[in-house]
């Protein structure tokens, strides 16, 4: 911020907060060459998401005290520090055996990026928004995300997923949808072979590759009862 832009954010504190005014022109002098010392190097706004006056605001509705530069300098530095850890490095379009011309590129989308001026490249970022609208279309026309041939090729490696998906292709319930009274798995786990010993406890916790009769029985009961409902 240039000094005629913090003698501005100093007049809008002044109305938020009155205990920062400095009515002496000396003392006033003093406060727009600290508060421009520390803040040489924070923009009065940007294009995405930063603006001081929000940090002011925040400031001054969460803190009984008065606003300090260091304060909104370190408002500004948590805002850099969060907008890099969002960012991703895209490709430089500079030819790969240029050296120079390939950190240049990379360091001036960085510093664009803490400025403000640019927004993160997010391209490898998990989000939580809903799936694109074609998604569920293609999966209801192919069955399943998985192709079958590949489906095949897995079931020796997981031999209860593969006798749960056989089950429910037959026709029948599917067990691991209730929990197994017997070995006490729970729902969509696979029952454990659960052997007692000689002193009455439990002995041994391999995983079957088919449920339980019980667990088969029950699931059975349940399906019926939600036709029925």
């Amino acid at each position: 911020m240039e000094r005629r832009e913090v003698a501005a954010v100093l007049a809008y504190i002044g109305r938020l907060d009155p205990r920062t005014i400095r009515t002496d022109a000396g003392e006033a002098r003093d406060q727009i060459a600290q508060w421009h010392e520390l803040l040489s190097d924070v923009p009065l706004a940007t294009e995405h998401g930063w603006d001081v006056r929000e940090a002011i605001r925040a400031h001054v509705l969460d803190s009984p005290y008065p606003i300090l530069p260091v304060d909104v300098a370190r408002k500004w530095r948590a805002y850099r520090r969060d907008r890099l850890d969002r960012h991703t490095d895209p490709t430089p379009s500079a030819d790969p055996d240029d050296p120079a011309s390939w950190r240049a590129e990379l360091l001036g989308t960085r510093r664009a990026v803490a400025a403000g001026t640019a927004a993160p490249s997010t391209h490898r970022q998990i989000t939580s928004a809903a799936p694109h609208s074609d998604i569920e279309a293609r999966l209801a026309a192919i069955g399943s995300c998985i192709p079958s041939t590949v489906r095949a090729e897995l079931a020796p490696y997981r031999p209860a997923r593969a006798a749960r998906e056989a089950a429910v292709a037959a026709g029948q319930p599917d067990a691991l949808s209730v929990p197994c009274q017997w070995c006490h798995a729970a729902q969509g786990e696979p029952c454990r072979n659960r052997r007692v010993g000689l002193d009455g406890r439990a002995r041994g916790n391999a995983p079957r590759a088919t449920p339980h009769p019980t667990r088969v029985d029950l699931a059975a009961v349940e399906l019926a009862r939600q036709e029925a409902a």
